[in-house]
């Protein structure tokens, strides 16, 4: 019997256990999905937000928060209002020109290696799964605003109250539950640190690439520009495969409006800004822990988007990069005291 109590007294077994119970208690509200990862996401970049911007403007730190919510939250309501019937005709009018492409025949072997490349398997599933997960958000509106606004609201709650919140769970480190609490904390710093941050470096690449994009299919005479920038952003969100998706559409398109100079002008301006991308950006926001060579990219990508749909791959390498963190892989952390929960 004390063999039994000494084994779930091993901290390696009690953090396995808490771990395993963690992810069936989220496996159990995996229909509230959508709203918990929204929520940690607002959160987690509001929060970044805010500490950037108390640094340079010295205010109140709650009416920062409510300051920088009511902005966003009131571009985003005018951006909507305004643009929301030019976007759902533009996306429309770019899966019909698409669509319309693909069912004509073409001798060109450009074309040809294009066409052959979007029938491969996972191609096509991330294609088919990216316009369902469009379809179904414009369609079902309703609902997205809603999840939307619930987890911008409690995030906002989260950031009002959060050193509150923070004296309030310090509680449970003198609780019967300390043990679980000690483990989850572990967990929880881990994956603020390195799937929070992956997120926030994903998001700020997605936001650059989608930019320059624009700047160039602007100069390139790109119709549908606006339809387009939704596309290359939300495709930017997913690591090195988004690129090389977002090319898809973007070199049919290139070669409808101006043949094969034009499709050679926008390789070209990929490339370069995908350098930009590569040798300046992904260095200052990701550290060396987080790049991953290209096959584990892919081979993570493969999987996360098979289990999870368009969530897989946007958080898929996050997901994976916190595993690896939590297994002491890419750990870099200082090696610390012995820690209370034993």
């Amino acid at each position: 019997m004390e063999v039994i109590t000494d084994f779930f007294r091993n901290k390696g077994v009690k953090r396995v256990i808490i771990f395993g119970l963690m992810i069936f208690i989220l496996y159990s509200v995996r229909s509230m999905m959508n709203l918990i990862l929204l929520t940690f996401i607002f959160a987690f970049l509001m929060n970044r937000l805010m500490e950037f911007t108390a640094k340079r403007v010295q205010i109140n730190r709650k009416i920062l928060v409510i300051l920088l919510y009511t902005t966003i939250v009131g571009l985003l309501t005018a951006g909507l209002v305004k643009y929301l019937p030019i976007i759902s005709l533009e996306i429309s009018q770019l899966i019909k020109q698409i669509t319309n492409f693909s069912t004509q025949s073409h001798d060109n072997p450009l074309i040809h290696f294009i066409e052959s490349f979007i029938s491969s398997e996972k191609i096509t599933a991330y294609i088919e799964n990216g316009f369902t997960f469009l379809l179904v958000s414009f369609t079902d509106i309703s609902k997205t605003s809603v999840q939307v606004l619930i987890a911008l609201l409690l995030s906002l709650f989260f950031l009002l109250e959060k050193p509150r919140l923070i004296e309030f769970t310090d509680k449970f480190k003198q609780s019967k539950v300390a043990p679980f609490y000690y483990e989850i904390e572990f967990f929880g710093k881990k994956f603020s640190r390195t799937f929070g941050k992956v997120i926030e470096a994903q998001f700020i690449i997605a936001i650059v690439n989608t930019f320059l994009s624009v700047i160039v299919l602007m100069v390139l005479g790109f119709p549908q520009i606006i339809g387009l920038a939704i596309m290359v952003f939300f495709l930017g969100l997913i690591p090195v495969a988004g690129v090389i998706i977002s090319m898809v559409p973007l070199t049919l398109i290139a070669f409808t409006i101006g043949g094969v100079l034009k499709v050679v002008y926008l390789i070209v301006a990929v490339m370069i800004i995908h350098a930009i991308e590569a040798y300046i950006l992904n260095p200052k926001l990701m550290s060396s822990k987080t790049d991953l060579p290209v096959f584990y990219t892919f081979i993570v990508l493969i999987f996360s988007q098979q289990f999870f749909g368009v969530w897989g791959l946007i958080i898929g390498i996050p997901v994976f990069v916190f595993l690896l963190d939590v297994l002491d892989v890419t750990n870099k952390d200082p090696i610390i005291k012995k820690d209370k929960a034993d």
